[in-house]
């Protein structure tokens, strides 16, 4: 079977599983290009007319068992999320990578920024995504990454030493601030938990796989919004 056969086919059957998307994609389409082509380790720009072999096809099919039956998100199955263009090594211990402050990062911040920041925090890094993609932008900058969760901070060691920025990123066990007394920043940036209690009870299966911790976010989804806002002055530079 060609490739092109298999991602089609692929397609088809998530979209009939109903299944819910999030977690790097939005659709069936792309997700059977996430699982089949990453999940083989070919390049999304793979040529579509080569022929796959049957242990491949098996690797396929356990994958997409894996992912109509237990509703697991791709990105756990495969260890592999995406976010500004790099591929970031996550797993239970650290939600999926999905934050929209990639893509600002990516313009620098424009035209927000009136000069590049020297040092730059990163409060919930979970993976640790935000701050490899703020040391990459702005290369003469030190970054700090904080995160309550020893768990989560264990993943993001392993993507600064992927992107070789231990020199650069500093990882800080950290209740937001609480570890930062007296430390300031040019830039602060943060994708702290926000989902709202009723929210939480209500999320679909695949969200369930993520650490609660790091998505509950209070009856109002507001409450480390909050605290970030009320302790910020106190950690941004002039």
């Amino acid at each position: 079977m060609k490739l092109q056969k298999l991602l089609r086919q692929t397609g088809r059957r998530l979209a009939a599983a109903r299944l819910h998307y999030g977690h790097g994609t939005d659709n069936p389409r792309d997700e059977a290009a996430y699982l089949v082509l990453r999940g083989l380790g070919l390049p999304f720009d793979c040529e579509l007319e080569i022929e796959i072999t049957k242990a491949q096809m098996s690797r396929v099919e356990g994958l997409l068992r894996k992912r109509m039956r237990d509703r697991i998100p791709v990105a756990y199955l495969l260890n592999e999320a995406w976010l500004g263009g790099l591929p970031f090594y996550v797993d239970r211990r650290v939600v999926v990578p999905r934050s929209h402050i990639a893509e600002l990062l990516h313009l620098r911040l424009r035209p927000w920024l009136r000069r590049p920041p020297q040092r730059i925090l990163d409060l919930c890094t979970g993976s640790g995504c935000l701050a490899v993609l703020a040391a990459k932008t702005f290369p003469g900058a030190a970054v700090d990454a904080t995160d309550v969760s020893p768990a989560a901070l264990a993943v993001a060691a392993m993507n600064v030493k992927k992107f070789r920025l231990k020199q650069r990123v500093r990882l800080v066990r950290s209740d937001l601030f609480s570890a930062l007394q007296g430390l300031r920043y040019d830039l602060i940036v943060t994708n702290p938990p926000y989902v709202t209690t009723p929210s939480l009870r209500r999320l679909p299966p695949e969200y369930r796989y993520e650490p609660g911790i790091a998505l509950a976010g209070g009856r109002d989804g507001l409450e480390f919004v909050s605290r970030i806002l009320a302790g910020a002055r106190a950690h941004l530079a002039e």
